[in-house]
């Protein structure tokens, strides 16, 4: 049976809200035991991520190889919106670090069931920007699940064509 790959859309959002990054874990020694601990500075950013994407939970998790594609548009400065300024955005150099955007991203998704691990993402293609004028912070995210279909005479057997 001869198969043929494509990437199929689960869904092409905008997340409203400041990007946050991921941050790294802390450490303290209380009453001489280490206690590891996550600041939460980037909560508020993960639960506008679940909600955005709460309408494509499926029942199951998904469990197939994943491309996501996101644009992160953070708070642009008073420095960028002069009259001689660009209108677009302007690619953002600066922190926050664009892994730790991933990373809040990715465990976002897993948190709220839509994956089942971030293993599954296979591609990524993230951009970090200062948002154009006249707009507000936030993300566009488009996530796509690679789907396996019959091509040739093997589509037409036991396949709806419709």
């Amino acid at each position: 049976m001869t198969m043929n790959n494509r990437w199929a859309t689960v869904f092409d959002l905008w997340v409203d809200g400041q990007p946050k990054g991921q941050p790294r874990p802390r450490a303290t020694a209380i009453n001489g035991r280490v206690r590891v601990y996550d600041s939460g500075t980037a909560e508020g950013w993960k639960a506008q991520i679940q909600l955005a994407v709460r309408p494509h939970i499926q029942p199951e998790p998904f469990r197939c190889p994943i491309l996501l594609v996101v644009s992160y548009f953070l708070p642009r400065p008073q420095r960028l919106c002069r009259r001689k300024d660009p209108a677009g955005p302007i690619p953002h150099v600066g922190k926050p670090d664009l892994d730790n955007l991933n990373k809040a991203l990715l465990d976002s998704l897993v948190a709220c069931g839509l994956l089942a691990d971030d293993r599954w993402v296979v591609a990524l293609d993230a951009w970090k920007w200062w948002h154009r004028k006249g707009d507000g912070p936030g993300a566009h995210l488009r996530m796509s699940a690679l789907v396996t279909e019959p091509v040739g005479d093997d589509a037409l057997h036991g396949t709806d064509c419709g």
